[in-house]
């Protein structure tokens, strides 16, 4: 005789087996019944999904934000107090005045922008917080719900492995000191990456009107006690290659009327002569200016106060002399074959030789009475195909030429992760067709570029 058996089966569990009325002596039939509810996948997605959210939602990046804002505001402070202290014994009543308030009123601008930001930042990252701690707590509520079908206790079981783990682990390193946390790595900056380059702040011609095309400027990122709102520029006043003085202004104001209350400071009375500067490529750092010693393969370090040079040779075969410059297709921008670059951990010199083939080669210049070479790394970007560098929180930058109105910051080289970029792609909106040089102060989060005789500076945004 032969039996069939049917079952009516939703999901495996708890099953109560009830017996029906047999349709026939030759047949049994059986009923099963679940009794427990069906495994709800749609909640287990909803919960993974707003975990995702909140995952993607808060990001190290925003904490970041907020600290640069408020770095920002620690740095503009203090230098907006410093300017209008300087109105206030030198105002005459005249150009000087008007030309301070205006440069005063930007300085003020700028900080209301950055205070009307930080409000912006802070409440919506309060809400993003508050809205946060609800979806937490729905998620707590939710896991607590899905815990109840673990039957077979899997996941209370893990978590008890887990504790038992944690505490094997802290048992073993119990007895052993606990090592110190890291410092950070040079080079890494608290505001982010480089995201983009603003401006001009400031379009002006100096003291000296058209007269020299070449040249540098820009702030000391260490400067002596008093010497905090100062400004120097060096222009090339020989030949538009050669110079030996640097010329010092008290604030950014008084360089553009021409007032140097401090004067100039001479290298030496002869123009050129050895030891004198060589190059538009001319930065200050520690009350020291350094720069391509004249007709030489060496950095020179020429103390303001003291009066004194030292200079530094660099490794044999560095080019000199216009052997490398900075190029662009159309021309090729004369004795820059050394850049000079400072940022917030000190001075830097990009130059380049025959054995790395003409690209640029970046080395520390470690500061003192000579300077000292400090570490190097050779880079893959041809110096030919760059028209200018500069240094930001310990990377390397430099940007082409792209058409009369604009140069492109194209490249970066990471001193801390050895990694090379050639996708940058921020653009700088020119006020003439070239740039001799080009400065970063992290003081202030500027770039200072001379440019065709004329003095510009833009605002440089991490994030």
């Amino acid at each position: 005789m032969k039996s069939s058996l049917v079952f009516t089966l939703m999901i495996t569990g708890l099953v109560s087996i009830l017996p029906q009325a047999q349709s026939s002596p030759s047949d049994c039939v059986c009923n099963l019944k679940n009794s427990e509810h069906p495994f709800p996948h749609d909640k287990l997605q909803t919960v993974e999904n707003s975990a995702s959210k909140c995952t993607k939602n808060i990001t190290p990046q925003q904490t970041m934000e907020v600290e640069g804002l408020l770095l920002g505001l620690k740095r503009r402070l203090p230098q907006l107090e410093a300017d209008v202290s300087v109105l206030e014994q030198e105002d005459d009543g005249a150009l000087y005045g008007t030309v301070s308030l205006q440069v005063i009123e930007n300085e003020l601008s700028e900080i209301q922008q950055l205070i009307a930001k930080l409000n912006s930042t802070t409440h919506s990252h309060q809400r993003l917080n508050a809205d946060t701690a609800e979806q937490l707590q729905e998620l707590k509520e939710e896991m607590g719900k899905l815990e109840k079908f673990d039957n077979m206790q899997v996941v209370r079981g893990k978590e008890v492995n887990k504790r038992l783990r944690r505490d094997l682990d802290q048992c073993k390193n119990g007895n052993h000191p606990t090592a110190p946390p890291p410092e950070p790595a040079p080079g890494n900056c608290p505001l982010g990456r480089l995201r983009s380059v603003t401006g001009p702040n400031t379009y002006s011609v100096t003291e000296y009107a058209a007269a020299y095309h070449y040249g540098s400027w820009g702030r000391d990122p260490k400067p002596a006690a008093g010497k905090e709102s100062w400004f120097w520029i060096v222009p090339l006043t020989s030949s538009n290659v050669f110079s030996n003085f640097v010329r010092l202004y008290s604030s950014l104001s008084s360089l553009v009327v021409g007032v140097s209350v401090p004067g100039s400071v001479v290298i030496h009375s002869s123009n050129p002569t050895t030891n004198t500067i060589q190059g538009p490529n001319v930065v200050m750092y520690g009350d020291a200016l350094y720069y391509n010693c004249y007709n030489k393969d060496a950095v020179c370090r020429f103390n303001i106060t003291a009066k004194t040079v030292t200079p530094m040779v660099l490794p044999k075969g560095t080019g000199f002399n216009s052997k490398f410059n900075f190029c662009h297709l159309d021309a090729c921008y004369g004795y820059t074959d050394m850049d000079l670059a400072t940022d917030e951990s000190g001075v830097w010199v990009i130059y380049s030789t025959p054995d790395n083939f003409g690209n640029l080669v970046l080395a520390e210049v470690i500061p003192g009475s000579p300077p000292t070479l400090g570490r190097t790394w050779t880079t893959s970007a041809h110096k030919r195909a760059v028209t200018n560098t500069f240094m930001a929180c310990g990377v390397l930058y430099a940007t082409r030429y792209l058409n009369k109105e604009a140069e492109e910051i194209f490249y970066s080289f990471d001193t801390v992760s050895g990694r090379e970029r050639y996708d940058i792609g921020i653009e700088i909106k020119k006020m003439s067709t070239n740039i001799q040089s080009l400065n970063y102060s992290p003081v202030d989060h500027m770039l200072y570029a001379y440019s065709d005789s004329m003095v510009v500076s833009y605002k440089v945004h991490f994030g």
